[in-house]
């Protein structure tokens, strides 16, 4: 728990940084803030945004399109393990309810969100942002998660399972329901010989070549030799395929991560005791903390700067997708789940619990300022729902409300 405390502070703090100057910056001088956050660093650029038949690298592109894979490269990094690994946290008959509330906490939040533009008749102008009320930002309601149950309390468990299980289905719907332009899925095919040719020349051939050595010469002596640098240009290679076949290209690393040697033990969502192990994909993402810490900054930066005068519908719908949507979606399934289905809860769980999680899982923040960005075209609504994802940091009260009403006991 200890590591994931560390995350938080040491990640949300400049991302929260760079989000309150944007706003501030927004309010007081806009003209300034878009002409720096859109300033164009290269015209004609083989890489950026598409317009008049060339591309231009701007600063929000490369905020928003190639700095932010990295952080998508950690994200997804932690949701392989989960997934992939022998004793994966989101593996196995422990996971399922978790992972049936995060369905829930999914499907909640769009069925509101829907439903309220339907009423207010914008239906058709504001259905492409059905997205963005899904997601749950890890960190702040980790964050917010240990303030209400404590360090000790399982709840807090099952909310890291549920919110790293929201961002795994918030990468596969960016993937398919946001294109980022025309769709060219035989691009894709370049991503997939990048992920294959990597793992063949730097993992499996090596391997190969020792034989039955049990020394390992050749496969140490490439790792000494060559080190991170394969995966390197296999990510970049991977990222250009999915830039071109329309596929938002801060998604492009993650058909690497798997061809990375990597532990056979997962101890959990960012565990401390990762720190010590030597395996490449451990290596890379400890050496990543630094940068990720500053490319959310400027993610920050160049997305939370919204004017207050672009509040209205679309703000009041992402707010209650993620503030009635999530806690209702969250505790109905999990209760399916831990119930009818006879899953059970954790032990020490309450099904009461399910309904503080759902409040706490209602921070959206970071990766729905992202799907906000790609949801809508730059504009109006595009401002009105950013502003909706900002105001989620409303859920935090109401989660210390709630947890007070359902007399949670705190753990420490």
């Amino acid at each position: 728990m200890q590591r994931v405390w560390s995350f938080v502070q040491e990640y949300s703090a400049l991302l929260v940084l760079g989000a309150l100057v944007a706003l501030v910056w927004a309010n007081v001088d806009p003209a300034s803030y878009h002409a720096i956050v859109e300033y164009p660093l290269w015209e004609n650029a083989p890489i950026g945004h598409l317009h008049d038949g060339h591309r231009t690298l701007t600063l929000h592109f490369l905020v928003n399109d190639i700095l932010m894979a990295l952080f998508f490269a950690v994200a997804g990094k932690e949701v392989w393990e989960a997934v992939a690994l022998k004793n994966g946290s989101l593996r196995g008959k422990k996971a399922l309810t978790p992972l049936i509330a995060t369905a829930g906490g999914m499907i909640g939040p769009v069925a509101v969100y829907l439903l309220g533009a339907a009423l207010i008749g914008k239906f058709g102008l504001l259905a492409s942002g059905w997205a963005i009320p899904t997601a749950t930002d890890i960190a702040f309601s980790y964050l917010v998660g240990r303030m209400v149950f404590g360090a000790g309390h399982p709840a807090v468990m099952f909310l890291l399972l549920l919110a790293i299980a929201d961002d795994a289905g918030g990468l596969i719907i960016l993937a398919i329901f946001y294109p980022q332009g025309d769709l060219a899925p035989a691009w894709l095919l370049l991503s997939l010989a990048a992920a294959l040719l990597t793992w063949f020349v730097a993992n499996r051939l090596p391997r190969m070549m020792d034989g039955n050595d049990p020394s390992k010469r050749v496969s140490s002596a490439f790792m000494r030799r060559f080190s991170f640098w394969p995966y390197l240009i296999g990510g970049a290679i991977s990222w250009y395929g999915f830039h071109h076949a329309g596929i938002h290209p801060a998604l492009g690393l993650l058909p690497i991560i798997p061809t990375i040697p990597h532990s056979e033990t997962d101890f959990g969502v960012y565990a401390e005791e990762e720190r010590f192990l030597g395996d490449l994909l451990n290596r890379i993402e400890h050496a990543l903390k630094t940068p990720v810490q500053l490319i959310l900054m400027l993610f920050g930066l160049a997305n939370a700067g919204v004017e207050f005068s672009a509040i209205d519908a679309t703000t009041a719908l992402v707010l209650a997708g993620l503030i009635i949507g999530k806690p209702l979606g969250i505790a109905f399934m999990g209760w399916l789940a831990a119930k009818p289905l006879g899953l059970g809860l954790p032990e020490g769980m309450r099904m009461s619990d399910l309904v503080v999680i759902g409040f706490v899982a209602a921070i959206g923040f970071t990766v729905a300022l992202f799907v906000a960005g790609v949801a809508f075209p730059p504009g109006a609504e595009q401002d009105a729902a950013k502003m909706g994802a900002l105001f989620s940091f409303g859920a935090a009260a109401l989660a210390i409300i709630a947890g007070k009403v359902m007399k949670v006991e705190r753990r420490a």
